[in-house]
């Protein structure tokens, strides 16, 4: 029996903040996304994506990094195909790491943050880190494959007090 619901596809997660005053450290924030598989879907990650790699199949790729939030619109981008996914993937958790080179610093810190998820033109998600802003990283979404194999969302506002290599180990655990 055939579902009627279509499912998730292709998704675009993008990122938005604005850049540090001058002579402060760089605010510079990471769009992460975690790839789980269906066997160990709360284990430990199969891949990740982050700046300077994609996914080794191609279907998540970060489109645009900034080290610094400067410019017009969006900062950051990436694209999900969810719909090419080998069905060995059962769930990716997507998540925003600010990096902590120049001192700790917490979404509270780093002017207009936003993040948007959005399937071509339908904005899925939209949200600005203001329930979490004492932490340094935040999980903003979990895609999951349902029993007919579609793809949803579920939007999981989850903050953490890390670095980016300790939220990437710690992103995709179940919640206590």
């Amino acid at each position: 029996m055939s579902s009627l619901n279509k499912g998730l596809k292709k998704v675009e997660v993008a990122l938005k903040w604005d850049p540090s005053p001058a002579g402060e450290p760089i605010n510079d924030l990471d769009i992460i996304a975690a790839t789980y598989s269906t066997d160990a879907p709360y284990g430990k990650p199969v891949y990740l994506v982050h700046f300077g790699s994609r996914s080794p199949d191609g279907t998540i790729i970060l489109n645009r990094d900034s080290q610094t939030g400067q410019g017009f619109g969006m900062d950051e981008v990436m694209t999900l195909e969810l719909d090419r996914l080998a069905e060995t993937y059962g769930r990716v958790v997507v998540g925003v790491a600010i990096q902590q080179g120049g001192g700790h610093k917490a979404f509270g810190d780093v002017p207009s943050t936003a993040v948007q998820i959005q399937e071509r033109y339908t904005k899925l998600v939209e949200y600005d880190f203001s329930t979490v802003a004492g932490a340094t990283a935040a999980t903003i979404a979990e895609f999951t494959r349902d029993e007919a194999g579609e793809w949803e969302l579920r939007e999981t506002i989850r903050g953490f007090d890390t670095d980016p290599a300790g939220f990437a180990e710690l992103m995709g655990q179940r919640p206590v």
